[in-house]
């Protein structure tokens, strides 16, 4: 593919297209990017666990190859569908944008403590350990070496 036919949204320069995997280069994404194990994955992968399906008599043997073409239908839907939302995502003004990434900051550090809606009546907190309720373990009068009696 040269750069003038892959069209304006193209997200990969025409360079680095050849250094693709195979699987990406023939489905045509330009917007999702799996790398060389998840390309595997995807085709490989899917064609042993059809196979697999298939010889535990699971599926039909027909599945070995709609199995991956499916898969491989779902990757390029999930193309599309981020194509749609990087669209009118940018379609979005930027002082939209701004204040929607201002809102959606994480506020570490600075959490409320009383959200509960109601307290429970004679449970203090403290930031102290909590004495120990448990009784302390009887000690042995017996001398090192000997059994103690009723063992």
């Amino acid at each position: 593919m040269s750069g003038a036919l892959r069209g304006r949204w193209a997200t990969i320069p025409a360079e680095e297209e050849r250094y693709r995997p195979l699987y990406a280069r023939v489905l045509g994404l330009r917007f999702v990017n799996p790398g060389g194990v998840l390309c595997f994955v995807f085709f490989e992968g899917v064609i042993a666990f059809a196979a697999l399906l298939a010889l535990a008599e699971l599926v039909r043997w027909w599945a070995v190859l709609v199995l991956p073409a499916a898969v491989a239908g779902m990757v390029k839907l999930n193309d599309l569908v981020a194509a749609v939302v990087i669209r009118s995502a940018a379609a979005v003004p930027e002082q939209e944008r701004d204040r929607f990434r201002r809102q959606m900051e994480p506020v570490v550090g600075r959490a409320r403590v009383d959200w509960l809606p109601h307290s429970v009546p004679g449970v203090v907190v403290s930031a102290e350990p909590a004495p120990s309720v448990l009784p302390d373990p009887p000690q042995s009068t017996a001398r090192p070496g000997t059994a103690e009696p009723g063992s």
